[in-house]
């Protein structure tokens, strides 16, 4: 009889571990970090395509993408702050593409958490983005970064196959001359 609880004991034990361990909180991708490999569908429009150095159809990886610094916005297209921060994002943008020492150097990407394909599109056409927009309609990629909320900005610096984080912060930008400083400082473009 001893035994038997011993051994149900043990069970309900081991069971209460796996799901304290299963949903233990996985934290945003650290400054001085790596960013997890993500699979990120690719565009079907040639322009984002061509502006990532990608060509194709199916996934990629932040590593692929042609540059040595890649701006990741997480946002979604319901998320009040978004909206409203999309204009600051298209400045920075703008700001990168017209400098020539930067253009080919720093690219932007946005993952909208819960939007799907259409939605994302949505975004894009409202707010007039230039740069790709990958959809996260079930929520994988968001998981897989620490589910953080939005909008959430994650600059990686790309070393071969490595994607090095450093910046990672929940909320506006602020002036984008002086994020832009801090990220060309960060990463080591001259």
């Amino acid at each position: 009889m001893k035994r038997k609880i011993s051994s149900l004991a043990i069970v309900i034990l081991l069971l209460f571990m796996a799901k304290v361990i299963s949903t233990a909180e996985i934290s945003p991708p650290q400054v001085g970090g790596i960013f997890p490999e993500l699979e990120l569908l690719k565009s079907s429009n040639p322009v984002d395509l061509k502006y990532l150095g990608l060509s194709g159809s199916g996934i990629f990886k932040i590593q692929q993408v042609k540059a040595d610094v890649v701006i990741i916005e997480i946002f979604s297209m319901y998320c009040p702050y978004c909206q409203g921060e999309a204009p600051n994002v298209n400045n920075l943008y703008t700001l990168i593409e017209s400098n020539p020492s930067l253009r080919n150097r720093i690219k932007i990407i946005g993952i909208g958490i819960n939007n799907s394909l259409f939605e994302t599109d949505i975004f894009k056409n409202k707010y007039k983005i230039a740069f790709p927009l990958i959809p996260d309609g079930d929520f994988k990629l968001h998981k897989t970064i620490g589910q953080v909320r939005t909008p959430y900005f994650i600059v990686v610096k790309l070393k071969g196959d490595k994607a090095e984080v450093i910046y990672s912060k929940l909320g506006a930008l602020g002036d984008n001359k002086v994020f832009l400083e801090q990220i060309v400082k960060s990463s080591g473009l001259k």
